[in-house]
């Protein structure tokens, strides 16, 4: 019976695709894992214990029917494991590459003590490319005719994506606006090919300009139109620009030549990945690089400097390795690729060749828990630096100056105030999703927002609709 092809942690090893080794992947922007073969996926997929309480499940941000789908792909029915993957979310391949399993669903795996957990993400991703390569995914299905009405989405990241789809497939026409030349946001420009190669994002927009939805590029609110022109234009609108505000390194030389923003020294690697020019000061090959900061953004930076050849990478972050914010897995790759990594340091001062640091240790616990640093007394150091790149983070941008509109509501981050039930603005029939919204945060959750507001602005719509009627 089939049920017998399950359970099997008992006597199957986990085991995770192969990665590269370090030197061959170093030199590249491919991702750094092999894909499964199918043998390989059905053997990890069958480990799954089939619990009555799928934690994977709780934990996930979209609550994707992991235990159900893991059980088709035991069974060798891929087409119905993708279609039941692809039923919660919109791009079950990229979560599955990029999403922190081990905090989510496989950090959540009930066998994860004693056995290891479940390969749940790369599970995920091969299941999806093997329809895309089999011709599973089809085009997105328009349901209705609702063309009279529609809607416009400012940013193209995956919340602005989701909802595009979602409502799409209502049949809404659908225009979304981006300040970049090409869409995806942050899964574009912000994210490196050695974890999301640029092609998998692309079939993905492809698919939705091939549904009729509009893209406009290179298109600022407020430099091309306000946001009240745009709400002339349609008849509801969705901000989900993320979040693009550095965070400040405040000390002296912060923004002294040779030291870059992380996410504008990203975007220049992005775009060569593309074909476009590398932008002067972006190409760490032959320099002496220190990145600062413990983030997922600060591991994308090391890892994209160790490629584009640096003499030497160095991640400068004030607080240890069992308080860093970003993945471990990540770590260890960087480690791997040959970065040093210099805990419970901070910068001091960045002058042209070098940064001065001081050593750190943890006090006492902040109001969020963590043992807040401070400085070690007699600990300064100075590391050679051609190139210092700040990777602190992100924070909301002034979106109502930058937007023309001043009765924006905010909250004290600068982040979208929405009520938490419509996740309505302060402005009627201006909805909001994602980073946002929320802060820097992860895909999945832009997603799930995506998915949610785009119910929210279709009731909204249909409501109307219904007003319209009742007052002819």
């Amino acid at each position: 019976m089939a049920e017998t092809r399950m359970l099997k942690f008992t006597d199957r090893a986990q085991a995770y695709p192969p990665k590269r080794t370090a030197d061959e992947r170093a030199h590249d922007f491919l991702e750094i894992a092999r894909p499964y073969i199918v043998a390989k996926a059905e053997e990890q997929a069958a480990r799954c214990s089939q619990c009555g309480v799928p934690f994977c499940q709780v934990h996930c941000p979209l609550h994707n029917n992991i235990p159900d789908w893991l059980k088709l792909t035991a069974e060798g029915r891929l087409e119905e494991a993708y279609e039941l993957s692809a039923a919660t979310s919109t791009m079950p391949e990229i979560c599955g590459r990029i999403c922190p399993q081990d905090r989510l669903c496989e950090g959540n795996c009930v066998i994860e003590k004693d056995f290891g957990s479940v390969t749940i993400g790369a599970v995920e991703k091969f299941i999806t490319d093997t329809a895309w390569e089999n011709g599973w995914v089809k085009p997105v299905r328009i349901v209705a005719d609702r063309s009279s009405q529609s809607i416009g989405i400012i940013g193209a990241g995956p919340a602005g994506l989701t909802t595009a789809e979602y409502l799409r497939i209502k049949g809404y026409e659908v225009h979304v606006y981006d300040r970049y030349d090409r869409a995806g946001g942050l899964l574009t420009y912000g994210i490196p090919g050695f974890k999301l190669e640029k092609p998998v994002v692309m079939r993905r927009v492809e698919r939705l300009r091939d549904a009729g939805i509009h893209f406009h590029h290179d298109f600022e609110v407020g430099r091309d139109a306000t946001l009240a022109e745009l709400r002339e234009r349609h008849d509801a609108i969705l901000v989900a620009t993320g979040v693009y505000k550095p965070r400040a390194v405040d000390v002296p030389g912060a923004d002294a030549a040779g030291t870059v923003e992380a996410l504008d020294y990203l975007t220049a690697s992005n775009r060569s990945g593309f074909g476009d020019d590398l932008a002067p000061g972006h190409d760490a090959a032959g320099k002496h690089v220190v990145v600062i900061g413990g983030g997922d953004t600060a591991m994308d930076c090391v890892r994209t400097a160790v490629r584009q050849g640096a003499a030497s990478v160095k991640c400068l972050y004030r607080r240890d390795r069992a308080n860093m914010p970003g993945s471990l897995r990540e770590v260890k790759n960087a480690e791997e690729e040959g970065v040093e990594f210099i805990w419970l340091a901070a910068p001091a001062a960045i002058a042209g060749t070098s940064v001065s640091a001081t050593r750190m240790r943890l006090g006492q616990a902040g109001p969020d828990g963590r043992r807040a640093p401070e400085a070690e007394p007699g600990g300064d150091f100075t590391l050679p630096a051609d190139l210092v790149i700040k990777a602190l983070g992100f924070d909301a941008e002034d979106l109502p100056g930058l937007f023309g509109a001043p009765d924006l509501s905010v909250t004290r981050w600068g982040t979208l105030r929405c009520d938490h039930k419509t996740m309505m603005t302060s402005l009627p029939g201006v909805f909001a999703a994602g980073d946002i919204v929320r802060g820097a945060s992860l895909v999945v959750w832009a997603v799930r927002d995506g998915r949610d507001v785009a119910v929210q602005m279709h009731q909204y719509l249909r409501a109307q609709i219904a007003t319209t009627a009742a007052a002819a």
